[in-house]
């Protein structure tokens, strides 16, 4: 049984390796955020249409996360699979769902860049 445990603790658990500069998966990384902007990096806020209206991240495109499944299209015409896509919200907990989604979808370059705050 101690086996069986140790077996599933050890293939859950990732390997350590040094950072690089991929997406973290579902942790909020707001310098990589930072970084991944100001190289050019496509930007989703996934706050309401409210929220962004009242203030945003310059060149945020504003994709609820309760749409963004069903707006999977509008992503693709943003960016490639393999581009770089920050998301954010107002603390980092939607953008971590808008990570899965996206994640699910094929993207494999998408980091949760917390809040707007943090961002701006």
């Amino acid at each position: 049984m101690m086996i069986r445990i140790a077996l599933v603790v050890a293939l859950a658990t990732p390997a350590c390796s040094n950072r690089t500069e991929s997406a973290p998966v579902h942790e909020k990384d707001t310098p990589l955020a930072r970084k991944w902007i100001a190289a050019g990096a496509v930007v989703i806020d996934v706050r309401s249409r409210e929220e962004y209206a009242g203030d945003h991240v310059d060149r945020a495109v504003n994709i609820p996360v309760d749409e963004l499944a069903g707006r999977i299209g509008e992503v693709q015409t943003l960016a490639r699979k393999d581009q770089q896509i920050v998301v954010y919200c107002a603390s980092g907990n939607r953008a971590a769902k808008a990570q899965r989604v996206l994640g699910a979808e094929g993207y494999t370059q998408v980091v949760n860049g917390g809040g707007v705050d943090s961002l701006k």
